[in-house]
């Protein structure tokens, strides 16, 4: 037995489509972040799901919804599945940020070391918390977690490389919905990865769409 884990970014938000940072600020889904979700959530009809966890913001709330609809199952808020808090970055677009904070387009945003963001010790011990808490409680269930796609991008690297995860770049780009399933087989604590960023479900709503940029905050 082993345990699988689907880590799913949130359907479109109005921020997401205003091209706004989000970090912990709340924003409705988008029309089109409706239309995602319930594609989501007909994808998981044939997936074999035994617990749904999810951030308790409104983006990733109500596309767990759509999941948890198709399932007959609850979806149940997790704080520590928010996205990374930007403090003082929220709200702002890129341009409006690197304008201000011209230190912040030099790396990462969600690094940056500014004033009242989320420190990178305190997202390490997200982290640790997050997958110590799945492994024990749920070593031979199928989980999924609804998160965001800053906050998903530092999770993989903590799985994969541990407390070094700061020192490398991360590469990750987790699209709207996007699915990423992880296996960790009983007897072993490394995970396999089965695959990343799916997105087949929204087939039709991309072929449909002609900016297809992804802004993963």
């Amino acid at each position: 037995m082993s345990m699988n884990l689907y880590l799913i970014r949130h359907a479109q938000s109005e921020g997401n489509r205003l091209k706004r940072i989000q970090g912990t600020m709340d924003f409705p889904l988008s029309e089109e972040g409706e239309k995602q979700a319930i594609a989501l959530g007909d994808r998981f009809k044939k997936v074999d799901l035994d617990y749904l966890y999810t951030s308790d913001l409104t983006r990733a709330f109500v596309t767990a919804e759509a999941i948890a609809d198709t399932k007959g199952m609850a979806a149940q808020p997790w704080e520590k599945l928010r996205e990374v808090h930007l403090g003082p970055l929220q709200g702002k677009t890129r341009e409006e940020i690197y304008a201000q904070y011209p230190e912040a387009n030099k790396e990462s945003l969600i690094t940056s070391g500014i004033a009242g963001t989320e420190t990178v010790a305190e997202l390490e011990a997200r982290c640790e918390t997050l997958l110590d808490q799945l492994l024990l409680a749920h070593r031979d269930k199928n989980v999924a977690i609804v998160s965001h796609g800053g906050f998903l991008s530092v999770l993989m690297m903590y799985i994969l490389t541990g407390k070094d995860w700061v020192n490398y770049h991360r590469p990750f780009r987790f699209g709207n919905t996007s699915v990423t399933h992880l296996e960790w087989p009983r007897g072993t604590g490394k995970p396999y990865l089965h695959y990343m960023n799916d997105r087949t479900h929204l087939r039709d709503q991309l072929n449909a769409m002609t900016d297809r940029k992804i802004d993963i905050l």
